[in-house]
């Protein structure tokens, strides 16, 4: 009986695990995924207009790539709260800061974010992505 136990215990375990490495599995795939789609073009779903300058939107599409990366390296401890998310996209939005980013651009970079937040399962920036494009949280205030 004791070994009929300890063998279902087993089972059981080992197939959660499995479930755990399919899911890490498809989280990185999407992290994957959003990397190599093209960024910063026209969306008309949002009435975007994308950016214009090759340079430009290279810049960008390489710190938005960088905020993913963050997130995957993250993902990939499998013990990352919320918190250590915000504490991320707080890190990534500053990387902008130094750019002069008009209101639409800014939007944009907030929903690649939240794209982001959604692979992970993220609810909320902490009011990180309010204070990037309005320069400060309505819900702190």
């Amino acid at each position: 009986m004791k070994q009929s136990i300890l063998s279902i215990f087993i089972v059981l375990i080992l197939a959660a695990c499995a479930q755990d490495n399919k899911k890490l599995a498809s989280t990185m795939n999407q992290f994957d995924v959003f990397r190599k789609k093209e960024k910063f073009t026209e969306d008309t779903l949002v009435h975007y207009t994308g950016v214009n300058d090759p340079a430009l939107k290279s810049i960008l599409t390489e710190k938005i790539n960088t905020v993913a990366d963050d997130f995957e390296k993250l993902a990939l401890t499998q013990k990352a709260i919320d918190k250590d998310y915000q504490d991320k996209i707080e890190i990534g939005l500053k990387r902008f800061n130094r750019l002069y980013l008009d209101t639409e651009d800014k939007e944009q970079v907030c929903r690649y974010v939240e794209e982001l937040m959604d692979i992970v399962g993220v609810k909320s920036s902490d009011g990180h992505l309010n204070t990037f494009i309005y320069g400060l949280d309505p819900e702190k205030m």
